[in-house]
């Protein structure tokens, strides 16, 4: 009999990733059936996962009564949570991914494979601590590592690739009317990020741990492709869009007033540990390396990124 693999965030990047990467392995659909965890099963996306025969279950984190249904029966769980930027999202976000594992200790889940992040405030030694969307991940993945009777593995996401298209640091018309696309922050041009195509790269992490849980048990995969410098990443939307985009190092102060208000402190924050420390610490090269040799498929570069989703630079 198949086992049944629970991914939650069914709908999302990650766990879809998971999915598909579990639908379309030969080995792994054989072993595994999948039960996906969504807040809206009626969705267009939850009835896509139905009609690829995926069973498609309601279930809430903070609900134990909910958990216990989504969890019933289950061999293997992909758990995610997510951050927001409200006071009080640290604590809920902690209790929902310590509640994902109470519950599946209890009901005899063999493994869960948690999406985690680096502890920056660790990390940086305390210089770095409004980080709170790393540190409570990092933070859930210690309590779930004390937990004896449960297989644990962890998948730690790189800057999503996506990223590019749509947050502080995407191309913008310079303000100047030329024809020049401008990338901004406070980091130097060869500051290094590693980077992933979440949506198409996550299961093949996921599905490595999935083949071999023996191996790869209390491992932390560092996903992503490999490690691009911003002027890099200019320079590579450059050649695929034919415009003419820049990387320039700016102030931080000027980084800190070109974002949203309430999370520029955050964000500043968060891209000063990267370029001081490293996305995953003082080991990010080798961590990245490690993790994208031992994927289940070969990984996206940002080049073949940019070309299956161009960016419309207007």
């Amino acid at each position: 009999m198949a086992k049944v693999l629970v991914v939650f965030g069914a709908t999302g990047q990650q766990g879809g990733s998971v999915i598909d990467h579990v639908l379309n392995d030969s080995e792994l659909s054989q072993e595994f059936t999948i039960r996906a965890v969504t807040r809206h099963v009626d969705s267009a996306k939850s009835k896509q996962l139905k009609e690829r025969n995926v069973e498609v279950v309601q279930g809430d984190m903070l609900d134990q009564d909910s958990l216990g249904q989504v969890l019933t029966g289950a061999h293997t769980a992909f758990a995610m949570t997510m951050p927001s930027f409200d006071p009080n999202s640290a604590i809920i976000e902690y209790n929902s991914g310590k509640a994902v594992a109470d519950v599946a200790l209890d009901k005899g889940v063999e493994h869960i494979i948690f999406s985690t992040l680096p502890s920056v405030s660790h990390i940086s030694s305390g210089k770095y601590t409004k980080v709170a969307f790393f540190d409570t991940k990092a933070k859930i993945e210690q309590y779930i590592r004390s937990l004896s009777g449960i297989k644990s593995t962890f998948y730690a996401a790189g800057s999503f690739m996506s990223n590019f298209r749509n947050q502080a640091i995407s191309p913008r018309r310079a303000l100047d009317g030329s024809e020049t696309w401008v990338m901004t922050s406070h980091l130097s041009p060869q500051a290094q990020v590693p980077l992933l195509n979440a949506a198409g790269d996550t299961g093949k992490f996921v599905g490595a741990m999935l083949a071999d849980p023996d191996k790869y048990a209390g491992s932390t995969f560092c996903g992503a492709t490999a490690l691009y410098s911003l002027e890099e990443v200019a320079e590579i939307i450059a050649r695929a869009t034919g415009k003419l985009v820049v990387y320039r190092q700016i102030p931080l102060a000027e980084f800190i007033g070109s974002l949203p208000s309430g999370v520029g402190n955050v964000f500043a924050e968060t891209f000063s540990y990267f370029g001081e420390f490293g996305y995953f610490g003082p080991r990010t090269a080798e961590l990245v390396v490690w993790a994208a040799a031992n994927a289940r498929g070969k990984l996206t570069t940002f080049e073949e990124f940019v070309e299956r989703h161009p960016f419309e630079l207007k």
